[in-house]
């Protein structure tokens, strides 16, 4: 790598996808290790539901990154699996509200708890220095992409 390769940041980049992957294989191991058949975009969208409370089809869309359409599939598939309840929205005929179920909130605390160990046991085997480093380079991160508001409340069990 060139030093100016350094200067953009392409190590960075390199390392921060390398572990993005690890990350997403901690995630598909922990879906996988549930009853419920639930796609890491079906548990985004519990997420989501989980830290907002009860939202409109369009916001759910908005939060998620996808168009309306593609959000009501999904809420059709996790409304099936009783893991989130829709309703009309009484403040837009043509509109539906949607939050989630008691199945839901225990399939989102299960998937993170599991998440939560084996990404508890990855940085464990880590030494303590690096651990630090981490703790601050990662805070930087999440801060830079606006998501540092997002830190889970490791009580209620509820991280994307």
């Amino acid at each position: 790598m060139s030093r100016s390769g350094e200067l953009r940041g392409e190590n960075l980049v390199n390392a921060l996808l390398t572990a993005s992957r690890a990350l997403v294989a901690v995630a598909a191991r922990s879906l996988a290790d549930i009853e419920e058949n639930v796609t890491l975009a079906q548990y985004r969208m519990l997420v989501v539901l989980g830290r907002h409370g009860e939202l409109s089809l369009q916001q759910l869309a908005g939060e998620l990154g996808v168009n309306p359409s593609t959000a009501m599939r999904m809420v059709d598939r996790l409304t099936t699996a009783e893991a989130v309840n829709r309703r009309d929205n009484p403040d837009d005929r043509r509109g539906v509200l949607v939050c989630l179920t008691g199945t839901g909130l225990s399939i989102l605390r299960r998937v993170t708890a599991r998440r939560y160990r084996e990404i508890d046991r990855i940085v464990t085997a880590m030494l303590p220095r690096r651990r630090a480093e981490m703790v601050a380079a990662l805070n930087a991160f999440a801060e830079a992409a606006g998501e540092l508001d997002a830190q889970p409340d490791h009580a209620s069990i509820l991280g994307w």
